[in-house]
């Protein structure tokens, strides 16, 4: 008489719920809605200062005058070079022929308003510095740079 070895069926489901369970887990420890929202703020940052450094070499390029017509209110930047972007401020001399940026960045997260990047900027009355920030950042956190 020969007997069989195996696994048995109580075996088999014992393992998979214990495989569901560490997968449960490490789902939540990774939390990918987190590291998704801490990407695409890292991406913020790193615009926001793309478009200032832009700014600031044009204006040392051009005997310190800023481009387009940046206000002291904080105003959202346009993003395309099209008459579409009323009420936004005009960055487009930054893109011509590719000098300063290819492109205006455009907030990797948001809808904006038509033709807007959901970046703004402005320059402060008194010191004349020039303050880029990213308003729609997530988890709470501001992103703005200021020269």
């Amino acid at each position: 008489m020969s007997k069989q070895r195996g696994f048995t069926l109580l075996e088999i489901l014992l393992v998979v719920a214990a495989i569901a369970i560490l997968a449960g887990i490490v789902i939540i420890a990774i939390n990918p809605g987190k590291q998704l929202a801490d990407t695409r703020n890292a991406q913020r940052s790193i615009d926001v200062n793309t478009i200032l450094n832009a700014v600031y070499q044009y204006a040392i390029d051009n005997n310190g005058n800023l481009p387009g017509n940046i206000t002291t209110t904080s105003t959202e930047i346009c993003a395309t070079n099209t008459t579409a972007c009323s009420g936004l401020i005009d960055l487009s001399p930054l893109t011509l022929n590719g000098t300063y940026l290819v492109s205006i960045p455009v907030d990797p997260g948001n809808a904006c308003a038509t033709g807007g990047a959901c970046y703004e900027i402005y320059q402060d009355a008194t010191t004349g510095r020039v303050t880029v920030s990213a308003p729609d950042a997530e988890q709470g956190q501001t992103i703005s740079v200021t020269r």
